[in-house]
């Protein structure tokens, strides 16, 4: 049986100075380009995406009525709560890898495979979707400026075309600008996040001047009973009840839909070590993008509502068709441009963070090793950008996989619930830690976030439900088969370093903990029976 660090096989935890060790002195490890800025861009690049251009209005007219801003409200609050969970565990344990890392400290290995396979899920899902809807939205814009395609060359443009020739073609040039160097990606997305807040103030701005206050009445509108055939959510299911759309509940069901538009926050955290002064920069990187396109989102909300009857907000482009139906046809076009713009740097940045997400799990052996290489030439781990990309580019040629965005919902929620419960396993297990945030009111706050997380989780279909289950089980197989076998603490004697990468038990920087008088580092000696091959 393999061997392990702390004499288990399944439930070995890594030790939170080897999550320090391998990284600060290890060969394959990535340049610190971002400060807080780039760390707020980064969350606002992938939040301000097709959320904020066309899932208000949908929800909107079809579950919630006016009442979507409560919903964004919920999934806002829910959100802050979980951005406050990760930011004390990316203070905490400042190395790459989001929920996964602080999975593996936190709970071990097994628990920290099925929350890295769940990030997988929510960010391959969440570039396929948004980059199918990137080609809807360009034919738009096309037209806007005059230029109309045939229709034989069209009907490849459609987010439910059969065959989407341009959402591939997409991830391909964006994956290229990735392999190539974050530096340049991030350079891009600064520009680019710039111009769409700047579409975003526009809209809001022209809008507001033109809003009908009967349109917000009723503001919560009755309650109607789901079809015979609709799929239940799974409180329904297990309450033996078919909740429908609108009224209260319809509030809770959009607010769990919504949660979509706000998944980035977390994604920040992946780039922890990419981050200069990652202990303050990153909690507080993560914290203001909440903040700041929660306001966007519910002002958004407001005038949206406000300019069309929400029956009618229900279109491919909700935002832009109310524009013109109130004669600011101008607007509109600009509207399809920062669309454009939002759903571009969505995908980059979702693409940084699974790049990021499995170099890790490579780099800890749970996954083929060559994933977890920095390359020479870009300083990128190259390696695992191009097979993220590459899995995204094969999901967008599934017609129907815009219907697949309650997974990575469910992926995103699942990684909630566990930092919840994480920051106060890790506040019992290990108080002495330095810690850059903190969250308040603890143990309240994290009891707040999973009861949160998992009152949306109920509220998701029954048949995304099912889709989960079946894809964590083939995770489980995957782990069992592979991951359980090759992990780097399950093989820690004999592991394949490289010249200058870290074995865990030879010394090198480890974790600063509060000692009664003063903070310090400690740096071990290396041991005299390990390394001698790094050595020589």
């Amino acid at each position: 049986m393999a061997p392990s660090a702390n004499g288990q096989t399944v439930g070995r935890r890594l030790p939170v100075e080897s999550a320090f060790t391998r990284v600060e002195e290890a060969r394959h490890r990535l340049p610190r380009l971002f400060g807080r800025r780039d760390l707020v861009v980064l969350g606002l690049g992938v939040m301000i995406g097709s959320g904020i251009f066309s899932l208000s209005g949908k929800q909107a007219a079809s579950v919630s009525g006016p009442a979507v801003i409560l919903s964004f409200v919920v999934a806002a609050l829910v959100c802050l709560l979980a951005a406050a969970c990760y930011a004390e565990l990316s203070s905490t344990i400042p190395v790459s890898g989001s929920a996964y890392t602080f999975s593996y400290v936190t709970f071990g290995e097994m628990w920290a495979w099925l929350v890295g396979w769940a990030l997988v899920l929510e960010l391959v899902t969440a570039a396929a979707i948004v980059a199918r809807v990137w080609s809807a939205y360009f034919l738009a814009t096309l037209n806007g400026f005059g230029v109309v395609l045939p229709d034989g060359l069209a009907q490849f443009f459609g987010p439910e075309a059969k065959v989407n020739l341009v959402a591939p073609l997409l991830i391909l040039l964006l994956t290229a600008m990735i392999v190539t160097g974050t530096k340049l990606s991030s350079r891009v997305l600064t520009v680019v996040v710039a111009a769409k807040v700047a579409v975003i103030l526009l809209v809001v701005v022209v809008g507001a001047t033109h809003i009908k206050m009967e349109n917000y009445k009723p503001f919560i509108p009755m309650e109607r009973p789901a079809p015979a055939t609709a799929n239940p959510t799974l409180l329904g299911w297990m309450l033996d009840s078919s909740f429908g759309s609108f009224g209260l509940m319809g509030i809770f069901t959009a607010a769990s839909a919504i949660v979509f538009a706000f998944i980035g926050f977390d994604l920040i955290a992946t780039a922890s070590e990419d981050a200069r002064n990652p202990r303050k920069t990153v909690p507080q990187g993560m914290l203001l993008g909440v903040v700041v396109v929660t306001v966007l989102y519910v002002a958004m909300a407001i005038v949206l509502v406000g300019l069309r009857p929400y029956g009618q907000l229900g279109g491919g482009a909700p935002v832009s068709e109310a524009l013109e139906a109130v004669g600011v046809g101008w607007a509109a076009d600009v509207v399809n441009l920062g669309a454009l713009l939002a759903m571009s740097t969505v995908i980059m940045v979702v693409l940084i963070a699974q790049s990021r997400v499995l170099f890790n799990m490579g780099r800890d052996g749970l996954l083929p090793k060559s994933l977890g290489r920095v390359s020479r030439v870009y300083s990128s781990p190259a390696r695992a950008a191009t097979a993220a990309g590459f899995a995204a580019l094969l999901l967008t040629l599934y017609p129907k996989v815009v219907e697949l965005e309650e997974l990575l919902v469910i992926g995103a929620l699942f990684c909630f619930a566990f930092c919840a419960v994480g920051v106060l396993r890790l506040r019992r297990t290990e108080p002495n830690l330095e810690r850059g945030f903190r969250v308040p009111l603890v143990p309240l706050i994290p009891l707040l976030s999973l009861a949160a997380t998992l009152w949306l989780m109920l509220n998701l279909k029954t048949g995304t439900w099912t889709k989960f289950g079946i894809w964590m089980v083939i995770g489980l197989a995957i782990y069992g088969l592979y991951g359980r076998w090759h992990s780097r603490l399950a093989n820690e004697e004999s592991w394949d370093f490289e010249v200058g990468d870290t074995d865990p038990g030879t010394g090198g920087l480890q974790v600063i903990r509060h000692e009664p008088t003063e903070l310090r580092v400690d740096r071990t000696p290396p041991k005299s029976n390990r390394g001698k091959h790094m050595r020589n």
